[in-house]
C-alpha cells in the first residue's frame, strides 16, 4: 500500500477565514499555503497582532 495519498500530510477538512468564526494563527499559516509549524504559527500570531485580523485578506482569493 504505497499509494501517493498515504504519503501526503493530513490537513484539516476546513480552513476558517473569519467569516464563520474568528480565525486563529494556524488558519493564517494554512491560508498562506504552508504547513503549520510552531515557528510559522508564532510569526502569524505576531502578524495578526501587528496588522489586525484583516491580514488574512491578503492571502484569500
Amino acid at each position: 500500500m504505497d499509494s501517493e495519498s498515504d504519503q501526503r500530510p493530513t490537513r484539516p477538512d476546513r480552513l476558517f477565514t473569519g467569516g464563520e468564526r474568528p480565525y486563529d494563527p494556524e488558519d493564517l499559516v494554512m491560508a498562506t499555503g504552508h504547513d503549520p509549524t510552531p515557528e510559522r504559527i508564532e510569526r502569524a500570531r505576531a502578524l495578526m497582532e501587528e496588522e489586525g485580523p484583516q491580514v488574512i485578506e491578503r492571502y484569500l482569493p
